[in-house]
């Protein structure tokens, strides 16, 4: 059986419908993803996104065991900062993005932990249990533990964000800087206040207890969203989605092949980091590249890419119909040559081969 969020009975109170997502039970949708979508591009939605993980870690050597097994500098940190990085094993091959924090100095002190990294969905316990093998194998000393189900997470995103949040919260939020983090209440409950998100839109994900999630979410007055639109708010901003964009079994990747380059520091050590120099130094012989089509079709994950002589050249990840633009977009890894705008591709659709135009990403400027 799925997991279910301490706000799923609210979310099926609201008639959301629900899907099985990373062994959770979560709303794909409570309207539409297009009123969802649009509501966030134009003025502001809230989504549970409890089915994240979250790890803490504490103790003497807490840093040095996380920056050992993330492609960021963690010691870059203060407290009340986060950064976004990857997860890799020895040979680069990413395991899992992640969010780091570097809690705030109000949330440290005697038994309270020092960082917090968010795993996606599913990937709790295998992160947890890797955390643990490697502080057992370097013989540091730090606590690791699974909180989960601890703390629900809710995020609410869009253009209006500051002004839903805003009134429910003690946090100047017009004083956070993207990724801050900053420790307060939010509808009376004590929280996370993060500026951070993952749909493109200026916005704020919150951290709070898992028993205590429904005044905030109550308190948030804008739109309900479920996975759904949060699919095409991702990949409008060609932001990956684990273990579609990419999957240590199905499409192993390193952080550079995948475009996240800006999330990786080679000046600290981490596992991989020896591998990620040759191909840093190199090149790597594939890019996580746009594709938009020019004919009609919408591409999917698993679409064949080919050149316009039907030579194999990749495959789409992700893939959808563009609710902002009206164009069918997508992601793929193509030959390097290809990672430059304008090249044309076939997108082979339902057996068709579909004309189609590499593009940059983010796809909306």
């Amino acid at each position: 059986m799925p997991r279910a969020t301490s706000l799923h009975d609210a979310h099926a109170e609201r008639g959301a419908d629900f899907t099985d997502f990373g062994g959770w039970d979560m709303p794909v949708t409570f309207d539409s993803i297009r009123e969802e979508h649009a509501a966030v591009r134009e003025a502001a939605g809230k989504f549970d996104v409890s089915h994240m993980g979250e790890i803490t870690v504490s103790g003497p050597d807490a840093l040095e065991l996380t920056n050992r097994l993330v492609t960021v500098d963690v010691s870059q940190l203060s407290p009340g900062e986060a950064e976004y990085g990857a997860i890799t094993d020895e040979d680069a091959i990413m395991l899992d993005d992640t969010v780091v924090y570097a809690l705030p100095e109000s949330e440290e002190g005697e038994g309270e932990a020092d960082y917090l990294f968010v795993p996606n969905a599913g990937h709790d316990e295998q992160m947890y249990d890797r955390w643990v093998d490697y502080r057992e194998q370097w013989d540091l000393e730090a606590t690791v533990e699974n909180r989960t189900t601890e703390y629900a997470m809710i995020a609410v995103q869009g253009p209006d964000a500051a002004d839903v949040l805003g009134p429910a919260t003690d946090v100047d939020l017009f004083d956070l800087s993207f990724f801050d983090v900053a420790a307060g209440e939010v509808a009376g409950v004590e929280s996370l206040v993060s500026r951070s998100g993952y749909t493109g839109e200026k916005g704020f994900e919150l951290l709070c207890p898992w028993d205590e999630a429904e005044p905030v979410w109550n308190a948030l007055e804008c739109q309900p969203c479920g996975l759904g639109a949060r699919d095409t708010l991702r990949l409008e901003y060609g932001f990956l989605l684990s273990g579609q964009d990419f999957d240590p079994e199905e499409n192993p990747r390193n952080p550079l092949e995948a475009g996240i380059d800006f999330a990786v520091d080679l000046d600290h050590e981490f596992l991989g980091r020896d591998v990620l120099e040759g191909v840093d130094a190199e090149g790597p012989a594939e890019k996580l590249v746009g594709v938009k089509l020019v004919d009609r079709g919408i591409p999917r994950h698993g679409y064949d890419v080919q050149t316009p002589d039907g030579d194999h050249l990749g495959t789409v990840t992700s893939g959808t119909m563009s609710p902002t633009l009206g164009e069918p977009i997508a992601l793929a890894y193509l030959p390097a040559a290809y990672a430059e705008p304008d090249r044309s591709v076939r997108v082979v659709v339902r057996g068709e081969a579909k004309k189609a135009r590499t593009s940059t990403t983010p796809f909306l400027s």
